[in-house]
């Protein structure tokens, strides 16, 4: 793990719309535009870093408007498909906070970023939850996932550390993109459950239908 010291304090950024990611989860991507073609190309002839953030809703296509916090990953895998597309695995290392975009002239957008907020990101203590702090979490999940279709390893799930737990079935449950921010800008694994707990309450009271929260 790196010090945060070493972290970059300018970055390339893939603006994704209702995908986060969080410090210690390893995610897949296909990437096949060409403006994120080329920031990967660049990204693995240097730090091989690039932040995921989520745009705005109605924002711009081109150049939308974006949160202010996004997850820095460090690329762990790459393979080129034959139809030209990249497929890479993405490890979370830090969330960031935007400071000011970067004025280029390469086809993807550049930021610089701070890490101040975030310094227990790469804090190696672990925080203290039980698994059975979330029996309530997996039994309102498990109805919400089945209701929209999706299919879940929970057995899988449960041989995860409890950080990567909460974090996966926050990144994988299918909220809005502001109830996904909301849960990636909270201070701690302890609030992000408490939060993760709100949504689903509210889900549940509202008989699953997609009522956001913020």
């Amino acid at each position: 793990m790196k010090k945060i010291e070493e972290l970059p304090n300018k970055i390339p950024v893939f603006p994704l719309s209702n995908f986060i990611i969080f410090p210690e989860i390893t995610v897949p991507l296909n990437i096949f535009e060409p403006r994120y073609i080329s920031m990967v190309d660049d990204s693995m002839k240097n730090s091989r870093m690039i932040g995921m953030i989520q745009p705005k809703k109605n924002s711009n296509t081109q150049n939308p408007e974006l949160f202010d916090i996004g997850c820095l990953g460090k690329i762990t895998s790459f393979n080129e498909t034959d139809d030209g597309r990249y497929l890479i695995v993405l490890n979370g290392l830090s969330r960031f906070k935007i400071q000011k975009e970067v004025q280029n002239n390469k086809l993807y957008r550049e930021f610089e970023v701070s890490f101040n907020d975030y310094r227990n990101d790469i804090n190696t203590k672990k925080e203290e939850i039980k698994f059975s702090d979330l029996e309530l979490i997996f039994k309102n999940l498990k109805s919400l996932f089945e209701k929209n279709g999706y299919l879940i390893n929970w057995e899988e799930l449960k041989k995860q550390s409890l950080n990567q737990t909460i974090n996966t079935l926050a990144m994988a449950s299918p909220f809005s993109i502001e109830e996904k921010q909301a849960l990636l800008e909270t201070e701690n694994l302890s609030t992000r459950k408490k939060k993760l707990e709100e949504i689903l309450k509210i889900y549940s009271v509202d008989n699953f239908n997609n009522t956001t929260v913020q």
